[in-house]
């Protein structure tokens, strides 16, 4: 609720009536009628019982422009500010009629080996996300915002905090440019917010119905985001490219659909030499899974637009790898389908065969999405690749597994994963390994009419090692990982600088993923 103008001796000391103040849990009718430039301030947890309030450098600086009016009134408002909460103040400031402080958690927050990321990353992410919320409801057009001692995590954390899909209704939320206040860290920002773009563009194709985004449609939306970079070529290859490359398998899901089928490959040429070896990222690009004969149940089915989210996750991540302009060559693959019932879909004991030429035996036409990249992984190694990574939604006992904590990585690399792990602490957005044992191989190589089926035969026994176990027999490079993103798909309130809605989840981790090889590939000349 809105506090009334204190007039108290603290306030006479100041000189003038306290400036309204409002706790982060309400706003009313008035806050609404603010106008102008926001700005969102950051305070570290006081490390002394004294409650005295810890300002970052802008918010001392801030402060002192105000001649000490802000420190006064947050000793008036109560305890210190916990990590992730915000108190407005309004008047303060004609450049900004309303200031949101927010509470930044400890000062010296590194990395947690705990929790596997940066702390102190996460936690400028969280609460300037949270901040540009409380701006955004007051319905200011524009914010600063504080770096926060990191411009790049706090421009992602604006950035991604904004973002919502509402392509499709009458009434939106208002919207809000994020700006840093100051310059000094004006490159570590921008950074920071191809980042964050990058995951939204993920996010937005992800989010978006599946008669908005059929294969051809999301195919034509990388391409255009593509379009003007001199150093990328998009290939949007149709049916019957695909049937020349004896693609059985991805043929075999789409044939049950309608829609066309669609394979993108992108070459991104940002390497000093063209012709070194690239990074190939594949993802699976089922852009509406039914579950085909094995037909899923109605309830939930809405959120399997989203099945193509690792081919929205790699896509989006070569768009941000382009935009940054890093020196390496990236690849990317993406089957596009969808996955129908009909009289020309996969029946349940079907056998296809491969590009490599393996038949396999489908045994569940719900577990399409392996044969897509079984395709796929077939003709990524055409690249003479330094690494394969492959992305998918690809089962749901990845979510049983490790729920929205992590995306599971199954990898036969230990200097992939050790990359991939690296990366991820400094996003924020985890991996975790997961086996990759020859018990899971017989599991799936012990078939009946084929040589590899496509679920194991113990059923839901490691529903999503028996998949990664699936995939590997379709690949032959010494570097290669699969990551299984079905449990990171969405967001409810889990990651709590993320909307509620499809996650774009792990984009900003692949893209550092890519940035890290890139350094490597530098310091190895």
């Amino acid at each position: 609720m809105l506090l009334p103008c204190v007039r108290s001796g603290a306030a006479r000391r100041l000189g003038r009536a306290v400036p309204r103040a409002c706790s982060c849990s309400a706003q009313g009718p008035s806050a609404r009628r603010c106008s102008g430039k926001g700005l969102v301030l950051g305070v570290y947890s006081s490390e002394k019982d004294d409650g005295v309030a810890q300002f970052t450098s802008a918010g001392d600086a801030f402060d002192r422009l105000v001649s000490g009016k802000l420190r006064a009134l947050l000793s008036l408002c109560g305890p210190p500010l916990k990590k992730g909460k915000t108190r407005i103040f309004h008047g303060l400031h004609q450049d900004f009629p309303s200031v949101v402080v927010v509470g930044l958690g400890k000062k010296n927050a590194g990395i947690n080996e705990q929790e596997n990321w940066n702390e102190g990353k996460e936690n400028i992410r969280t609460a300037v996300a949270v901040g540009c919320r409380q701006i955004q409801d007051l319905e200011i057009p524009c914010v600063e915002v504080d770096p926060c001692g990191d411009a790049q995590a706090a421009a992602e954390g604006a950035v991604l905090g904004l973002h919502e899909y509402n392509e499709l209704k009458q009434k939106k939320k208002p919207v809000v440019s994020p700006q840093l206040h100051g310059s000094a860290e004006n490159q570590a920002w921008q950074k920071g917010v191809i980042y964050a773009e990058g995951q939204n563009l993920a996010r937005y194709l992800m989010e978006a119905p599946a008669n908005y985004i059929t294969p051809i449609k999301f195919a034509e939306h990388i391409e255009q985001k593509l379009r003007t970079f001199s150093n990328v070529k998009v290939h949007i290859r149709p049916e019957s490219w695909i049937t020349t490359q004896e693609m059985g398998a991805f043929l075999s899901v789409a044939k049950g659909s309608a829609e066309p089928p669609i394979f993108l490959e992108i070459h991104y040429l940002g390497g000093a030499n063209t012709n070194d070896s690239p990074l190939v990222f594949v993802g699976k690009g089922v852009t509406f899974d039914s579950g085909g004969i094995s037909l899923k149940p109605s309830s939930g089915m809405d959120a399997m637009r989203a099945d193509m989210g690792g081919a929205a996750t790699v896509c989006s991540a070569i768009v941000t790898a382009a935009a940054l302009n890093l020196p390496l060559n990236i690849i990317g693959l993406a089957p596009l389908c969808e996955n129908m019932p009909s009289g020309k879909a996969n029946k349940p004991g079907d056998v296809v065969r491969a590009k490599n030429g393996k038949t396999i035996q489908v045994d569940n036409t719900d577990a399409e999405g392996r044969l897509l990249l079984a395709d796929a992984l077939c003709y990524a190694h055409n690249f003479n690749a330094r690494a394969i990574v492959n992305a998918a939604t690809l089962t749901g006992a990845m979510d049983v597994a490790l729920g929205s904590a992590a995306t599971g990585v199954f990898t036969n690399s230990s200097w992939l994963w050790t990359h991939l792990y690296e990366a991820s602490i400094l996003t924020g957005d985890r991996v975790w390994r997961m086996p990759l044992f020859e018990h899971y191989t017989k599991q799936v190589t012990d078939c009946p009419l084929a040589d590899v089926s496509n679920i194991g035969k113990y059923s839901r026994a490691g529903g999503a090692c028996t998949a990664a176990a699936f995939l590997k027999e379709f690949v032959t490079a010494s570097h290669w990982a699969h990551l299984d993103i079905a449990g990171v798909m969405s967001n409810k309130d889990e990651v709590p600088y993320l909307r509620k809605g499809m996650a774009g989840r792990p984009t900003r981790t692949l893209v550092e993923f890519a940035a890290r090889l890139s350094q490597d590939s530098h310091n190895a000349k």
